[in-house]
């Protein structure tokens, strides 16, 4: 059985190869501005989850998300030759909504703060 530490050292790793792989290598026109947040990998490694946070209109990041997982097995190939281990894990690239909730909450919470220097609103007022 792998150590745990193992497999965070192989996370971190993969996380951060596949950051400079998006960036610098994949040449896709749909592909615009990519953070790779995480990987989530499990103690066997033989699958990671890499949680992306594509930016732009909502039209953009459905393309870009979809440039990046048409580039998984490239992907996978650039890590195989980068990285030290004798197995590369299957790759499954899911779109983290974090960035985009914590905006979100960002604008309620400001639109709350403001709206406490003006009057209440009354009755159905929107």
């Amino acid at each position: 059985m792998l150590s745990y530490k193992r497999a965070d050292r192989v996370r971190e790793v993969m996380l951060e190869e596949i950051s400079s792989i998006i960036r610098n290598e994949l040449k896709d026109p749909r592909i615009g501005f990519v953070t790779v947040m995480d990987v989530e990998l499990p103690g066997n490694l033989r699958h990671a989850n890499v949680f992306i946070s594509p930016m732009g209109t909502p039209e953009e990041k459905e393309k870009t998300v979809e440039g990046i997982r048409s580039a998984t097995s490239f992907i996978r190939r650039q890590l195989g030759q980068r990285m030290k281990i004798k197995f590369v894990p299957e790759i499954s690239f899911k779109w983290d909504h974090t960035a985009e909730h914590s905006d979100k909450i960002n604008r309620i919470i400001h639109h709350i703060k403001e709206g406490e220097n003006k009057p209440p609103k009354t009755g159905g007022e929107e």
